[in-house]
């Protein structure tokens, strides 16, 4: 083996370790911090007598769990990133160990107390309102501490919600009704159920995705990494119960039953009314889901009796929850319309001009309107250049690009939000739009690692590090978003662990391969080696294409 063989080779080994490495130590923090109890980034609450959630007292201070949490962050990224390094690079480890480590985890944060978050408290409250036949929808946690003052769930609501009605959707509000029946009048074990919930969503999302790309081993260890072992996903999702991971498991569940096994073939009727169900149920739980049904929508259009039983299914679940939960639910939806979250990426063009009121309800003038018209902008032209390289998926691409337009520049943003791209993305060909969205969820996962807020120099820092730098780092993945749709300059990488290149120790037999294949095959001209005609951006087509290349072909 040559010299250059040799180096390539120990850098592939030290990405591996790399990311082995900082996958786990990030992981194992994670788990300790929300293990430890009580913090300023686990919620107080009172132990239950019997069953998880389960805690230790270590009582850290503020500085030392969020400078540790913030660490751990960062650690985190590093090590997916060295993943997806050295999965171009051929290292194919079993993947069964990754499921086992990726369920291990995901029921230690099941049986541990939320963390990162008071959202859960929130849900829970939400769920004990239903309980005592009120609806959240129309009387605020504030109110119900009002009318039951020695109600045990009622009391200690997080600030941030305590006058805000429910703005979720009528599934997610039964879900965290069935939690409140279960966990009683404990609060800690109420949260354990709505954890629970997520974390069997989660685990589902898991195994859709592996099922998914079982035929290709680098697709299905970079989903592996972009979500089943992101600590960052399952810090936000898992760890902190939000109802999130509910939501995507319904979403990405109805793009995959619209599978086809030829491009262009119609799924049928059955599949198209079970997509449209599903989808509706996460719609039913989070209203931005509505972009998945308009994804699905776009690629029946040809296919009309199937494009009708989509719809049908969405109706028939979207209609009858809305219809339970009454008028209330639609209007407390269409009042989160104008709430803003304090790190969005606008302040950076209000706050040098002294507007420093990015919180809540509270936003500068027009800026609403500046933001939809973003929104729609960037979600066009995402939707028009990019590349549908999913044929068999074909409401894959459409959803990427309007919930990317979405995500990328609505005001109202949390970083467990993103979850609605990545299990698309890890669907997706690995390209540059990785590690745009890697990057980004990084920053704002780091912002709130915080359940409580600090104070002092430590609150000083982080409002700095979210009023600039992760503002800063959203304007950022904007513009390369941008880039990449007007360039077309996706970097793709379609099976790049078996390009001799990417593993030099397996060049010798990939040689060998190749000249027999040049021997007993036509030559045929890699798909990436190429830019894309202006036709095949998007989920636009102009005149007939010709039939599509399988990957085995292409790197044969």
């Amino acid at each position: 083996m040559s010299d250059g063989r040799v180096r390539a080779a120990a850098k592939n080994r030290a990405l591996v370790w790399t990311a082995t490495a900082c996958i786990t130590v990030s992981l194992l923090i994670m788990v300790v911090m929300a293990a430890a109890g009580p913090s300023v980034s686990v919620p107080d609450m009172a132990h239950p007598l019997a069953g998880p959630p389960y805690w230790f007292t270590w009582n850290p201070s503020p500085a030392l769990t969020l400078l540790i949490l913030w660490a751990a962050g960062l650690t985190a990224a590093a090590g997916v990133a060295a993943g997806l390094v050295a999965v171009t690079r051929g290292w194919r480890p079993p993947v069964k160990r990754l499921l086992g480590a990726s369920f291990l985890v995901i029921a230690a944060f099941t049986v541990l107390p939320p963390a990162g978050s008071t959202d859960a408290l929130s849900y829970a409250i939400d769920g004990n309102m239903v309980v005592l036949r009120h609806s959240p929808y129309v009387m605020t946690p504030g109110e119900l501490l009002r009318a039951y003052p020695n109600d045990p769930i009622a009391q200690n609501s997080p600030p941030t919600w305590l006058h805000s009605l429910s703005d979720y959707g009528p599934l997610a509000t039964a879900e965290e009704w069935i939690s409140a029946e279960l966990g009683g009048t404990s609060k800690a074990r109420i949260t354990f159920w709505l954890k629970l919930w997520t974390a069997v969503s989660y685990g589902f999302v898991v195994l859709l995705l592996d099922r998914l790309l079982r035929s290709d081993p680098a697709m299905r260890l970079r989903a592996h990494l972009l979500w089943s072992l992101n600590p960052l996903l399952l810090w936000e999702i898992v760890a902190a119960g939000h109802i999130d991971g509910l939501a995507v498991a319904f979403g990405l569940a109805g793009i995959a039953v619209l599978r086809v096994r030829e491009p262009g073939a119609d799924p049928g009727l059955r599949r198209s009314l079970a997509a449209g169900m599903l989808i509706g149920a996460a719609m039913a739980v989070k209203a931005p889901f509505i972009l998945f049904a308009l994804g699905a929508v776009w690629a029946l259009r040809r296919r009309l009796s199937s494009l009708g039983a989509l719809v049908a299914g969405m109706l028939a679940v979207v209609i009858p929850s809305y219809a339970i939960a009454g008028t209330a639910a639609v209007t407390a939806l269409t009042n989160r319309s104008s709430q803003v979250t304090w790190d969005n990426l606008y302040q950076l063009f209000w706050r040098p001009f002294g507007y420093t009121r990015f919180y809540g309800g509270t936003a500068p003038p027009h800026l609403d309107t500046l933001a939809t018209v973003a929104f729609v902008a960037v979600a066009l032209l995402a939707f028009f250049r990019l590349p549908s390289r999913t044929p068999e998926l074909p409401a894959l691409a459409p959803s990427l690009a309007l919930s990317l337009g979405w995500i990328f520049l609505w005001p109202f943003m949390r970083p467990w939000y993103d979850v609605m791209i990545i299990a698309l993305l890890a669907l997706y060909p690995a390209s540059r739009l990785d590690w745009v969205v890697l990057t980004r969820l990084c920053f704002a996962a780091v912002t709130y690692m915080e359940a409580t807020s600090a104070s002092g120099w430590l609150q000083r820092l982080q409002i700095y590090d979210g009023q600039w730098v992760t503002s800063s780092v959203r304007l950022l993945a904007v513009v390369a978003l941008v880039w990449l749709c007007v360039t077309g300059r996706w970097g793709w990488r379609s099976t790049p662990g078996e390009s001799p290149a990417a593993a030099p120790e397996l060049q010798p037999i990939i040689d060998t391969a190749l000249s027999t294949v040049r021997i007993h095959s036509p030559p045929v001209r890699a798909e990436w080696q190429r830019p894309p005609a202006a036709s095949e951006h998007g989920p636009f087509r102009r005149g007939k294409r010709p039939p599509p290349v399988s990957w085995r072909t292409m790197c044969g």
